[in-house]
């Protein structure tokens, strides 16, 4: 109570008191669940469903699989610009991490000394949802789901501002959608050389799928077709 006190009107900070008071009502071995999901596990559930959806395009194969697969390594790379645009937004706004300002809180990790605005957890995750999305949809709203849920974590762990967090999920959105064309314009004929490659193509489609070009994604038309091309000559 003493925490909220000292926070004054401040929506942020009062917000920051009653998402983290979760952690002082919460069993230790929940908070040591939390403490391995928001530092590590959500990455790395991330890094899997990138994954799990370019096995799913490799799979399906269809004309467009090099643009989705360009997309698909967009997400990745536009987690990686975001964070680097991130380095001197935190030089310059320099904000303390919240425990180092606000007594009370429940920091479930320690050694964190760099500035709190903006949280590279947030926006890693957040530019790894949006770039999910833009490849395909439904992996993208599970992405989308999975930073959101990142980003309730580093507050409950005491290292991030709610405000830390939000400014997290807009950097790493605006990098994606801000750059994707250019993305797009420069991986997408990447993607397309490799699918021609007879070795690494299985990168872009799986074995046994038609080149670009082929309708090989409805099965038996080549059949359909020749058996109709006998059937004229029989006539």
């Amino acid at each position: 109570m003493a925490g909220l006190a000292e926070s004054g009107s401040n929506p942020d900070v009062d917000l920051l008191y009653d998402i983290n008071g979760l952690a002082k009502d919460a069993p230790p071995w929940f908070d040591r669940i939390m403490e391995y999901v928001g530092e590590y596990g959500l990455l790395l559930a991330l890094v899997l469903l990138v994954l799990w959806c370019w096995w799913s395009v490799r799979r399906r194969g269809g004309e467009d699989a090099a643009s989705s697969v360009a997309a698909l390594v967009w997400a990745p790379l536009a987690a990686g610009v975001a964070v680097l645009v991130n380095v001197p937004i935190r030089g310059f706004v320099e904000r303390p991490r919240p425990f180092l300002d606000h007594q009370g809180l429940e920091v479930l990790v320690s050694g964190k000394t760099d500035y709190s605005f903006v949280s590279d957890h947030a926006t890693i995750t957040m530019a790894m949802g949006v770039g999910l999305f833009v490849a395909n949809r439904r992996f993208g709203l599970v992405g989308i789901g999975l930073a959101l849920l990142e980003g309730f974590c580093r507050v409950y762990m005491g290292v991030h501002y709610p405000t830390d967090v939000v400014g997290g999920f807009a950097l790493g959105t605006a990098v994606v959608l801000l750059l994707s064309p250019l993305a797009m314009a420069l991986l997408t004929p990447v993607a397309k050389a490799v699918e021609r490659s007879p070795r690494a193509g299985r990168l872009i489609r799986g074995r046994g799928r038609a080149a670009v070009g082929q309708d090989a994604v409805i099965p038996g038309t080549r059949r359909e077709t020749a058996g109709s091309e006998e059937r004229d000559l029989a006539a």
